[in-house]
């Protein structure tokens, strides 16, 4: 590790954790719910759909089938503009900032996201934190390969290692219950922010809980 950070490496969540992509993931589930002929989510409900798999929550908050949340996955990804992934989505204030700190510290950061690969890679190069990470890793597009937390987190590690990065004393950064559990099943301890889309004691389990940036930066880095 370095002396800049008690943690030889950090792991990011993304929707929630980096950024806000309500207004996106809104107006994508309403134009999905519409093709199913159900009501769509209100604002209100995207606390039930930001931060687990996707394919977790149209059955859990639809009540598809495996089969029928699969072609409801299927066609609300079908409806992002992959010449423009940054729409309706901005990242959280202070984070870019930090990102960057963390990096010119010399601490090794990966992207540890249930968002699909296929997303989290040009989401993070549209607004320009591709540079800070060394790994950038998300779930497989069929949402079987890597379909838990766990798996993702899992696989950020094996790549920060590949990369020669120290992987002895990581942390996860996450906003809801699943980065808790899934750092957990993967031996690695959470911090858990407060700024995303979360209920009461989602936290619950995490090692600290930070409600901005600034703090944040205190339990990431030393100097």
């Amino acid at each position: 590790m370095t002396g800049a950070s008690q943690w030889s490496c950090i792991l990011w969540d993304m929707d929630g954790t980096i950024i806000d992509a309500s207004e996106g993931i809104l107006q994508r589930l309403k134009v999905t719910f519409d093709q199913l002929g159900k009501p769509a989510p209100t604002r209100d409900d995207l606390i039930d759909w930001i931060g687990p798999p996707m394919l977790e929550s149209f059955q859990n908050n639809a009540d598809l089938t495996p089969q029928e949340a699969r072609t409801a996955v299927d066609f609300y990804r079908s409806l992002h503009n992959l010449n423009d992934m940054s729409a309706g989505t901005r990242v959280y204030d202070g984070v870019v900032d930090l990102l960057g700190e963390v990096a010119a510290a010399g601490v090794p950061q990966a992207i540890a996201s249930s968002k699909p690969e296929s997303q989290v890679v040009p989401l993070a190069h549209a607004f320009d934190i591709s540079g800070d990470f060394v790994a950038m890793v998300g779930a497989t597009d069929d949402g079987l390969q890597r379909a838990t937390k766990a798996d993702v987190v899992r696989e950020a590690l094996k790549r920060l290692e590949d990369a020669g990065a120290d992987i002895s004393r990581p942390v996860l950064i996450g906003d809801r219950h699943h980065d808790v559990e899934g750092g957990a099943a993967a031996g690695v301890p959470v911090i858990h922010v407060t700024w995303g889309f979360s209920h009461p004691h989602e936290g619950d389990g995490s090692i600290a809980t930070a409600t901005t940036a600034t703090e944040l930066r205190n339990l990431l880095l030393t100097v």
